[in-house]
């Protein structure tokens, strides 16, 4: 399953044996996630995972001589990944392209984060970028508040309270009747680009 969808080549894997085998740390290996999967801010990342460190979901690749546990949640979102090392004058580089990292997707079991992301990207940010604004999930707290932070135009607008209430906590409410309120983060003091002043 994992180990097809990510492609590690033999000089990456070399790197990170070596990296792994200076680790004090036994029966350490790396984690491999996506941060804010789906979105165009979703980050590719790797981490140590000392030994039971790993969560309930992970997938475990082993390799000659080191292991990988994979995020499932991230799974869907690393199909295609390559994660290469290139040496050059400088040592070395660790690239890791995940090409469908930042499409927005839903599965059956997304969880309450992935959705309020794939309705910001796939139904709000394409109107708000018409006034050069986006928006943001920020945070989600045990109480299913989602705590968002508006950007470009968006910021400092004077429109922002009505943008909020009318339509993004409206819209979102809508889609997801679990989330129990939504939350503006944003510092409007910063006016320089806002849409309307």
């Amino acid at each position: 399953m994992a180990e097809t969808l990510i492609t590690v080549t033999p000089t990456a894997q070399d790197y990170l044996r070596d990296l792994l085998a200076k680790q004090s740390s036994p029966g350490i290996g790396v984690r491999i996630f996506v941060e804010r999967p789906g979105t165009p801010h979703a980050e590719c990342c790797m981490a140590y995972c000392p030994e039971g460190e790993q969560e309930g979901n992970d997938v475990r690749i082993d390799y000659e001589g080191f292991h990988a546990w994979i995020d499932g949640s991230s799974v869907r979102y690393l199909e295609d990944a390559v994660i290469d090392y290139k040496k050059d004058s400088m040592g070395g580089q660790l690239t890791f392209r995940a090409p469908k990292s930042r499409v927005p997707e839903l599965s059956d079991d997304a969880s309450l984060e992935e959705r309020i992301n794939y309705v910001l990207y796939s139904e709000i940010n394409p109107g708000l970028a018409a006034h050069g604004g986006n928006v943001q999930l920020l945070e989600l707290t045990d109480d299913n508040v989602a705590i968002l932070e508006f950007g470009g135009g968006c910021q400092g607008c004077s429109a922002v309270d009505m943008t909020l209430k009318s339509g993004v906590e409206k819209t979102l409410k809508e889609r997801l009747p679990e989330l129990t309120a939504v939350r503006d983060k944003t510092d409007h003091s910063m006016t320089e680009n806002a849409y309307y002043k």
